[in-house]
């Protein structure tokens, strides 16, 4: 497709022909309109390679069909991101987390390989080793410099259960303190904070085990079962700790069936025992689902009173970052996610030469500050993510300039690369695909 595109003269910018409303972020791509859209109908796990402990994906891959894959062959990998639907090329040229990323970092940190359609129609492999630029300025560059069709992610042995640990804390400097402890542990397998309001949270740690005392454990999966988020919440309304052992497959997934508590708004009986037991199975709806049958006034609506953003800060700034979110939004609760980020070349990376400890604060909701409007208020929002070297995630509504854009990315390595792989006249640039103020 990529060498027709080139036959018949490179008249526009390509893209891939995957339709808007089947991606998970809550927008619409409007540029799928006018751009040469690149069919890549790749969705098969391809090898499962126990001697390098590696796995070979397409990029189509779901989360929820990688562990259903893996987990019975012993195996799982290291950050396997929250929703069933999120797919592994969604995962490397966007970015993705889980509560292990303490430990292993960002998605693309645990990915080994990537294999590449470039603008010129040839297919290259990239690694630390191998094409290293493209390998560091692949992540997060939103399928800007070639179409990804395989990646190689890392594998580490499964086990049966998290054994996790539920413990309540109260005022704003404690929760920083106490979440930034914990995230410095390795012995904690994960390491996640729900924040209900601005002195209130539970702060959940994990350990993967195949040990567990039959009468604590807990499959928060079935369909049931109380929505993840308040069922965490009891504990904190206890005013008590308390230790469950839950199946991995079903802790990994957590979040699912509520889409973390977007759901709520959406069904608010949803978490009403009765619901649950005879429609539970029902939902979630599938996220692009919602979106295919969602008319513009619906969305636009959406965008102006309701929040979908994840913010990476680093751990230092947590709490002047939690105060910004309680005065720009009040939005509860919050997802805390703590994540290791290397110095490694590329968009994302630390101010210093180490690698540094950040946290990733989910905002989803509605916000409940009176005069939120949503331009202004994460214009507001941004700027001071960017004083404090943190980033955003690109899957949201970004409202940024260019000048802003690349003041908060680091564009070096990327902008190189587009310009030696002719990319200028093949894909848009990775700011005019995301920004608002790009998009008409």
């Amino acid at each position: 497709q990529v060498r027709e595109w080139k036959n018949e003269g490179s008249k526009r910018y390509m893209c891939t022909g995957r339709p808007g409303w089947l991606t998970v972020s809550l927008r619409v791509g409007k540029y799928k309109k006018i751009h040469k859209n690149i069919m890549i109908n790749l969705m098969d796990v391809l090898e499962v390679d126990s001697e390098r402990e590696v796995v070979r994906v397409e990029p189509l891959v779901t989360m929820g069909q990688l562990t259903a894959h893996l987990n019975p062959m012993g195996w799982t990998i290291p950050v396997v991101p929250e929703l069933d639907d999120l797919t592994v090329g969604g995962l490397i040229m966007g970015t993705g987390i889980e509560s292990s990323s303490h430990i292993y970092g960002l998605f693309q940190h645990t990915c080994v390989a990537y294999e590449l359609v470039l603008a010129d129609g040839s297919l290259v492999r990239c690694s630390p080793t191998e094409n290293s630029d493209l390998f560091y300025a692949v992540p997060w560059s939103c399928g800007t410099l070639g179409f990804l069709v395989a990646a190689e992610i890392k594998m580490i042995p499964a086990k049966k259960y998290v054994k996790i640990h539920y413990e309540p804390v109260r005022g704003l400097q404690k929760i920083c303190e106490k979440f930034t402890e914990e995230s410095k542990k390795k012995e904690n397998s994960f390491v996640e904070g729900l924040v209900y309001s601005l002195e209130e949270a539970v702060i959940m740690t994990g350990v993967l085990t195949d040990e567990a005392e039959q009468s604590k454990i807990n499959r928060i999966g079935n369909y049931y079962k109380p929505w993840f988020f308040k069922h965490v919440e009891k504990y904190l309304k206890a005013d008590r700790t308390g230790i469950e052992y839950i199946p991995s497959r079903h802790y990994y997934h957590r979040h699912t069936r509520s889409i973390f508590w977007e759901l709520q708004d959406i069904i608010p009986f949803g978490n009403n025992p009765v619901f649950r037991y005879l429609f539970g199975w029902m939902v979630p709806p599938k996220i692009s689902l919602l979106k295919l049958t969602q008319g513009e006034a619906i969305r636009k609506l959406y965008e102006q009173h309701h929040v979908v953003q994840d913010m990476l800060v680093p751990m230092k700034s947590l709490e002047k970052s939690i105060q910004t979110f309680h005065v720009d939004l009040n939005v509860y609760p919050l997802w805390l996610c703590p994540f290791i980020l290397p110095n490694n070349p590329g968009m994302v990376h630390p101010k210093g030469d180490e690698a540094e400890l950040y946290v990733d604060i989910g905002a989803y909701g509605e916000p409940r500050r009176k005069q939120f409007e949503a331009r202004a208020s994460m214009r507001q929002m941004e700027k001071f993510v960017r004083s404090v070297h943190g980033f955003q995630m690109l899957y949201a509504d970004c409202y940024m300039t260019r000048e802003e854009f690349w003041d908060m990315f680091d564009g070096s390595l990327y902008h190189k690369l587009r310009e030696q792989m002719n990319c200028k006249d093949a894909f848009p640039e990775v700011y005019d695909k995301i920004c608002k103020a790009a998009r008409h």
